[in-house]
């Protein structure tokens, strides 16, 4: 029976049904409230639709206080009793990383059991050294993200059609429920203000239930996952929630800049976001990185790489970091107009992810690409900018592609853009196109 409102995710329910009764365990990852529970109940519906048995199929939320003071012990011995004899066993954990010890256990089901095993963790710590230890090459990493543009018109009752125009190209409409067409880039603006977060199809699209709602989000991530993590093995404990959140502040707004350690610690203290006189000194590069550690392991920034491309290799200079969800940047530093370069950039970003490609920035000579995406026989050079319209504009942009010396595609994406298609074999797409293509 599917869950009243559980959507689909066709993404990444696809990407498990690929791993389905295979010896690796579904590792199934992404910041909290993206919808990891929901896959794996939408995994659990595909079983019984497929005549799986409910006798085979043990579902555990480590969330629930019913498991929570389980030590990796009774984790076994409750999945153990379980089992039916004979017959395939079908494993669901959610947040996992809760129990102590729990690889000891998943690694003893995958050993004792005839099984299938899923799981969730909201930190990237789950698949730190001791996982990697205990079931190496024998597990798969599902990453899941808040919802792409086309996730959101779906999740909110929009439909997506396509129609000629008089001169034969294909325009997109989109739909809503009552059949009223929508301009797509109107759509876009609320995307690009609300975010991706699941659970705003079921608060709806006003300011004030979609900051109540990230609210959640944030106590959720910055005080179970961080705030509360426990000292682990050479790792800094984060203690501070005010620097953490000053800290947010800082790379929600430089989302797409250049930073480092060194230099936030700098503006932290001469904005006076960080008192001088509470503490005798800045905090220490080693404290910024360690709180940058905690904030990317627990999805909520993701940092990425410099690539020469003459030189061919990553450089150890100055990466930047983008939040995975454009709502929570406004959560954070307010719904203001202004920056919409900067977003755009961070939510092609994470929709070059969605499409299984590893992106890094490009470095040229003394000029950059925005981004190199890359699959294993694919790899494409990416500007985005807001307007392909002004001629100053659309040089700064096409100059960096035109030096690149290879074959592969260069593409410039543009909210605006009144030009042909295709220059010097430079291919301009509008933005709005690019996200709505699947």
């Amino acid at each position: 029976m599917l869950h009243a409102n559980l959507r689909d995710r066709t993404i990444y329910l696809e990407q498990l049904k690929a791993f389905r009764d295979t010896e690796m365990i579904k590792v199934i990852t992404g910041i909290r409230r993206c919808g990891k529970s929901s896959l794996m109940k939408l995994m659990v519906n595909e079983l019984r639709t497929g005549g799986v048995g409910e006798d085979q199929i043990i579902e555990i939320n480590f969330e629930s206080m019913r498991f929570s003071d389980m030590t990796a012990k009774e984790f076994y011995a409750y999945v153990t009793e379980r089992a039916v004899p004979g017959k395939r066993m079908y494993l669901f954990f959610d947040e996992v990383q809760r129990i102590s010890g729990w690889e000891n256990a998943v690694n003893s089901f995958r050993v004792d059991l005839d099984c299938d095993i899923y799981v969730t963790g909201s930190n990237a710590h789950l698949l730190s050294s001791e996982l990697s230890t205990y079931l190496s090459g024998r597990y798969v990493e599902i990453k899941v993200l808040p919802l792409s543009f086309r996730e959101f018109l779906d999740f909110h009752g929009y439909t997506v059609t396509e129609r000629k125009s008089p001169t034969g190209q294909l325009r997109k409409r989109v739909l809503d429920a009552e059949g009223e067409s929508y301009d797509p880039k109107e759509l876009y603006q609320a995307y690009a203000r609300f975010g991706g977060m699941p659970m705003l199809a079921d608060v709806g699209l006003e300011t004030d239930k979609v900051t109540a709602a990230l609210d959640g989000v944030y106590s959720a991530v910055v005080v179970r996952d961080i705030l509360e993590r426990e000292k682990r093995k050479g790792q800094r404990t984060i203690t501070d929630s005010l620097l953490l959140r000053k800290l947010m502040m800082f790379l929600a707004d430089n989302i797409g800049n250049s930073v480092s350690a060194t230099s936030i610690g700098n503006t932290l203290v001469s904005e006076g976001l960080l008192e001088n006189g509470s503490r005798k000194a800045k905090p220490a590069t080693q404290t910024i990185q360690a709180y940058i550690q905690a904030l990317t392991e627990s999805f909520i920034f993701y940092e990425i790489k410099r690539f020469d491309i003459k030189g061919r290799e990553y450089l150890k200079t100055l990466g930047k970091y983008y939040i995975v969800d454009i709502g929570l940047r406004n959560y954070l530093l307010g719904y203001r107009d202004g920056d919409s370069g900067h977003i755009l950039e961070n939510i092609i970003y994470f929709e070059l992810l969605r499409r299984g490609y590893d992106v890094s920035i490009g470095k040229l000579d003394n000029k950059e690409v925005d981004f190199i995406a890359t699959k294993t026989d694919e790899k494409k050079y990416i500007q985005v900018t807001e307007s392909m319209n002004a001629p100053e504009t659309r040089e700064r942009e096409l100059s960096p592609l035109r030096k690149i010396p290879d074959n592969y595609e260069k593409i410039v994406i543009a909210m605006e853009c009144d030009l042909p298609q295709d220059q010097d074999g430079i291919k301009i797409v509008g933005a709005v196109d690019f996200l709505l293509d699947e």
